[in-house]
């Protein structure tokens, strides 16, 4: 046989290649190419880059009600999907290790705790804010403007205070925290981000600091004070040691902001990621019946830009 001579078998497969694809064959080549993309899109958000929408002005001006974000999971550590979506429903999650870990000045993605003496939060949410306090901190808000260290903080270049009045020191605010403080929003602390492996001293005076963060570690209620004496889920102690990280966090729109200062801190498991990136934006106020009036107020001057 000459070295151009094929085999029998080499040309019925060219025969084959070169027939049309049957309807069903171009079906199953597409759902195969459906799955992989799902797949691949699946393993990118699930790892890499969430989207994050924001319902709130608690940002505003430095994120707008109608952005639309992308979310670095990566740098933070991503974990796999946390809830079936669009349910309540918790699912056992794995996390990878985080490159860093949130920082002050940092905007950041978290699913929300849950309300100042909730247990559990009543759904599923995720929250932005600025990290204004770290592990260990301490931090303390004199007539609105924030210390950390006793060191005036970072003003982020777009905050805004909606009203020009000051609620004096001493006006305690009653949905504050931790309740019973005395503090109020404007003049607030001060008081210490918990930090891993940090022991604290508890007190009748101190508890309600305390009380929310140890019932959801237990996962049910466990604190309770007998005059001047604390019990955790029925043992006496006097101490606490902190299991995990914690952060503050606030809007840059300090008088229209729920944050830390009412509900609390930021277990660091809850944290998702770093807001980065605004890749759509318009007004969410126009419902998608008004579809012309809604393409009509998409703001272009936002889509690109970078969130600081």
């Amino acid at each position: 046989m000459g070295i151009f001579n094929k085999s029998t078998e080499n040309v019925a497969e060219e025969k084959k290649k070169a027939l049309p694809k049957t309807p069903q064959a171009k079906f199953l080549d597409f759902m195969k190419n459906l799955f992989f993309a799902a797949l691949a899109a699946f393993f990118i958000k699930t790892f890499f880059i969430e989207t994050s929408r924001v319902p709130t002005g608690s940002m505003e001006q430095t994120i707008m009600v109608g952005d639309f974000l992308f979310v670095n999971k990566f740098v933070y550590g991503s974990s796999s999907p946390r809830n079936i979506p669009f349910t309540n429903i918790e699912l056992p999650y794995f996390q990878l290790p985080a490159i860093t870990e949130p920082e002050a000045t940092d905007i950041v993605v978290f699913e929300y705790p849950g309300d100042r003496d909730e247990l559990k939060p009543r759904e599923i949410s995720n929250y932005v804010k600025r990290c204004i306090g770290t592990p260990g901190d301490t931090l303390e808000i004199i007539n609105k403007v924030v210390f950390i260290n006793s060191k005036e903080f970072y003003r982020p270049p777009k905050i805004q205070y909606l009203k020009s009045m000051i609620t004096p020191e001493g006006v305690p605010n009653s949905r504050i925290f931790p309740r019973g403080s005395g503090w109020n929003e404007d003049n607030y602390g001060p008081i210490i981000v918990p930090k891993e492996g940090d022991v604290v001293k508890l007190t009748p005076q101190n508890i309600e600091t305390y009380r929310t963060l140890i019932d959801r570690n237990h996962g049910k209620r466990v604190v309770t004070v007998e005059g001047n004496e604390i019990f955790i889920d029925g043992k006496q102690t006097d101490t606490y040691t902190i299991p995990q990280d914690y952060y503050f966090m606030m809007g840059d729109n300090r008088d229209d902001s729920a944050d830390s200062r009412f509900w609390g801190f930021v277990p660091r498991e809850k944290i998702v990621g770093e807001a980065f990136f605004i890749y759509w934006s318009w007004n969410p106020e126009i419902s998608f019946g008004d579809f012309f009036r809604l393409v009509g107020s998409i703001r272009w001057n936002r889509i690109a830009k970078l969130v600081n």
